[in-house]
């Protein structure tokens, strides 16, 4: 639980024990579970608007990343053509 071990955990109880005492420490845990429960609402949310997005972007940058090595094999081929002897270049006379 958040890398902690029962030792720690229990040295936190005494301590939040301690400083708020037995009445207002069940108010606290409350409220503890509130915000974490709507902290992890609010980071499914997120999580769930943004990945969508994430998504769309990284198949675009695949098929720019396809049309770039098609375009470059394709210059690629140009070039072979032009300084190939047999490919139709300039001829030495």
């Amino acid at each position: 639980m958040f890398g902690l071990g029962a030792m720690e955990i229990l040295i936190i109880l005494v301590i939040a024990f301690m400083l708020f005492g037995p009445k207002e420490l069940p108010e606290i845990g409350k409220q503890v579970g509130k915000a974490v429960k709507g902290f992890k609402e609010t980071t499914e949310d997120l999580r769930q608007s943004v990945e969508p997005e994430i998504n769309m972007i990284t198949q675009e940058l695949k098929s720019v990343e396809q049309d770039l090595e098609s375009s470059m094999k394709e210059a690629e081929e140009q070039i072979k053509g032009a300084t190939d002897p047999d490919g139709g270049g300039s001829k030495p006379v």
